[in-house]
């Protein structure tokens, strides 16, 4: 049984988002404020973390913060509908994906399936390491390193790197990689895909130009570049 974590101080959507994901057969947790989220997921490790943004004592930007320097687990952010900036924000601390207010829980539902289907895809250990110019990229112990420096990345982030470093050269468009990284069923759109691209330079050290591994294809996409 996969385990969702709830965190949000409104009774009502901790309510509906709980019973519908009670009905699909998920373990819900249930926390009101971001310090004890923090606390939960430390603990008991959920599989998806649904993250308000508006919690009391601490924001859910900070949690999710927070949450990255210790976990790779799926976050979903639910934000206000006009909060754009607390949306791109969320992506760029580490987030999967986010939801806006009001929601249908369906679509949560759908979202958070999506979600756990594509963490949970075998990993895809015979394509063995890349290694070029000081990167160093394990699939097999999905980990990488930078001229000896290990570097943190996300489940996104790792994987959106590796399907370009395997492919040096080649564009791949913005659609492509949602559909390669985040699934068909995705429901978001592609500037989710030049969020994470931009954290991903960034853990990179891409503020050279020209870029030292990814380059932006105008009116394309990105790629890996060929060196």
């Amino acid at each position: 049984m996969q385990r969702v974590l709830v965190v949000d101080d409104e009774p009502s959507i901790v309510e509906l988002v709980q019973y519908n994901l009670e009905r699909e057969g998920f373990l819900v947790m249930v926390e009101g404020d971001g310090i004890q989220a923090l606390a939960r997921a430390r603990a008991d490790a959920p599989d998806l973390i649904v993250l308000d943004v508006m919690l009391p004592a601490m924001s859910g930007l900070d949690v999710c913060r927070s949450l990255r320097q210790f976990t790779d687990v799926p976050i979903i952010l639910l934000t206000a509908r006009k909060d754009e900036v607390d949306r791109v924000l969320g992506l760029e601390l580490g987030a999967d994906d986010y939801v806006t207010k009001p929601f249908s829980p369906r679509e949560l539902v759908a979202r958070i399936k999506a979600i756990l289907r594509r963490t949970a895809k075998p990993r895809e250990s015979q394509d063995g390491q890349v290694s070029v110019h000081g990167l160093v990229i394990n699939a097999e112990r999905r980990n990488v390193s930078l001229d000896g420096r290990e570097i943190s990345l996300t489940f996104t982030e790792f994987e959106l790197l590796h399907i370009m470093a395997r492919h040096p050269g080649r564009a791949f468009t913005r659609d492509e990689l949602l559909a390669r990284v985040w699934g068909e069923d995705f429901f978001g759109d592609a500037r989710t895909v030049d969020v994470h691209i931009r954290h991903l330079r960034e853990k990179l050290e891409e503020g050279t130009a020209p870029p030292r591994f990814i380059e932006t294809v105008r009116g394309v996409g990105y790629r890996f570049r060929s060196l």
